[in-house]
């Protein structure tokens, strides 16, 4: 019995830290910007795209995440320096502006590219970013029996369906916050996405290089 409590609070607690580290509903003002001009079967094409490519995302760093790091002599520690660079251009997109043009150019090209805006940026790295992958693959080292595999694949659809649900509220959001508001939370999560990305580079930086930063 206290095994089974032990294993059900290690899950909890896996998906309360992709909660965290993703927060889907401060996404909710990104995918807002984003589909602010898609049709409501656009919008909900993109929002499924995004949820099932982020979760398929996240269950292969799962099951093959640190094989894959490996066999490419990775460390977790410098993909999370990588993912932070990454991150923090993205941001600096969002706050100059760009991150807004470069959409709706998108939105006024071919259906096809409802698929390029779902997988990137928003399934990954906005979604399975660099922090809920690494997050994954840490999780997969510690807990690598079959049967608690299972439960972290279980938790990781959850989180997928619980994004899901926030960006479904997206129409809302649009009608409550209006085209300046969209842009000025978006750039504030700029701001919030390029702290984000610079605590992944000192969180790396740090565990390559002890008291480097201290």
């Amino acid at each position: 019995m206290n095994i089974s409590i032990f294993d059900l609070s290690i899950y909890i607690k896996f998906f309360i830290g992709l909660c965290a580290l993703v927060n889907p509903i401060g996404m909710i003002p990104i995918f807002t910007t984003m589909t602010n001009n898609q049709s409501f079967l656009e919008r909900k094409k993109t929002n499924l795209v995004a949820n099932i490519s982020a979760s398929l995302i996240l269950l292969i760093s799962l099951f093959f995440g640190s094989n894959i790091l490996n066999a490419f002599g990775i460390s977790i520690n410098s993909f999370r320096i990588a993912g932070g660079i990454l991150i923090i251009s993205i941001a600096f997109s969002m706050i100059s502006g760009e991150f807004i043009n470069k959409i709706k150019i998108a939105r006024n090209q071919k259906e096809e590219n409802i698929d390029n805006i779902s997988v990137v940026p928003l399934a990954m790295p906005l979604i399975a970013g660099p922090g809920a992958i690494s997050s994954t693959i840490v999780w997969s080292t510690y807990y690598s029996t079959w049967i608690n595999l299972f439960g972290c694949s279980l938790a990781i659809i959850l989180f997928s369906l619980v994004c899901w649900l926030c960006f479904q509220a997206a129409p809302c959001v649009v009608k409550i916050l209006g085209k300046t508001g969209i842009n000025i939370i978006t750039r504030i999560m700029g701001l919030l996405l390029m702290s984000l990305g610079i605590e992944f580079i000192i969180s790396g930086t740090s565990t390559i290089f002890p008291g480097l930063l201290h």
